[in-house]
């Protein structure tokens, strides 16, 4: 693995019998981190004793805007390669548990940060019989954010089946305004790397995040398996959390840059595969012809589209995630 550089100055102390520890992996988007950092750190250290960010091989002066800081929680990992965000996520939970011995940890990427009072509303919850936590992630301006909205597994539960099958789509198994809306905190299956909060003992059981994911799906791959394991996840509507997603376009159509192709339908079968169980062939003859219909939306490019989408199902249906990077990025050169 490429050396990694860390800079630990110092930890804070915690809230209660709950050391809270942040883990935030950043790329090229030093405006983001920014505000990120201040968020956390104007957070008293009773309840965030450590923040560890991994620098992705950032090139617009994200290692050197850091290493201008002094507060002694913070710690910073820098890679001499673009890990991807799941293998950032991997190698920063490693190095946390190790090194910061926390008994909780929080993730977020970059552009994303906890509201004012998340953290304290986390401490007030009763975690008992928790192993994870979900905050409800909205936009800016308030509204929720749609890629972070923890999900059910339809194929685990009935009634969230018949509605998933009877057209009711992606809010038939993703919690919807009523549920961020009602106090408490509720079960779910899986949630996203933006606000979750996981339990410590979790890894020592568990393991970690499969960093050769690379990106997409590895949050959603890895809590699905903590349930499917019997870990217990919750959603908790009172810890909130911002995800300033700008970067993020809903109306385009096509992957960008290219390469993205391979790692979207690739993870996808492999979490496909975990949620579906028995069900995965009829559901995987559904989704290749829509996938195939993509190809319009990349004209210019069809030829090397092709080539991504047959390697990610190839890779994808034999689980296999021992890929280059490098690799990828040549099959995506028309």
């Amino acid at each position: 693995m490429q050396a990694i550089s860390s800079n630990t100055t110092g930890a804070g102390t915690a809230r209660g019998n709950v050391r809270l520890v942040a883990v935030v992996v950043t790329h090229d988007r030093l405006a983001q981190l920014k505000t990120t950092l201040a968020a956390l750190l104007a957070a008293p250290p009773e309840d965030l004793a450590a923040v560890l960010v991994v620098d992705n091989a950032s090139t617009d002066g994200t290692g050197n805007w850091l290493a201008t800081l002094s507060d002694p929680r913070l710690c910073v990992l820098t890679s001499e390669r673009n890990l991807g965000g799941a293998g950032g996520f991997e190698t920063g939970l490693r190095h946390a548990h190790a090194h910061l011995h926390p008994d909780w940890v929080v993730v977020m990427d970059d552009d994303a940060r906890p509201g004012p009072d998340a953290l304290a509303a986390f401490h007030a919850l009763d975690l008992s019989g928790l192993d994870g936590l979900a905050a409800a992630v909205h936009h800016p301006d308030g509204t929720i954010c749609e890629m972070n909205r923890p999900t059910l597994n339809p194929f685990w539960h009935k009634r969230i089946f018949l509605r998933t099958a009877l057209g009711g789509g992606r809010g038939a198994f993703h919690l919807g305004a009523d549920d961020f809306a009602t106090s408490g905190t509720r079960a779910i299956d899986g949630a996203s790397f933006v606000g979750l909060f996981l339990s410590a003992r979790v890894f020592d059981q568990a393991g970690y995040p499969d960093g050769a994911l690379f990106l997409y799906g590895d949050d959603a791959i890895y809590t699905l398996g903590l349930s499917r394991a019997g870990y217990r996840l919750g959603f908790d509507p009172s810890v909130r959390f911002e995800h300033d997603s700008t970067t993020y376009s809903a109306t385009d159509r096509r992957i960008r840059p290219l390469w993205k192709v391979y790692y979207y339908h690739r993870n996808l079968l492999i979490l496909y595969r975990l949620a579906t169980g028995v069900f995965f062939l009829p559901v995987l003859l559904l989704i290749l012809p829509k996938w195939l219909s993509r190809l319009r939306h990349h004209s210019g490019e069809r030829r090397a589209f092709l080539r991504l989408l047959g390697a990610a199902i190839c890779d994808g249906l034999a689980r296999r995630t021992n890929v280059s990077h490098a690799s990828i990025i040549e099959r995506s050169r028309s």
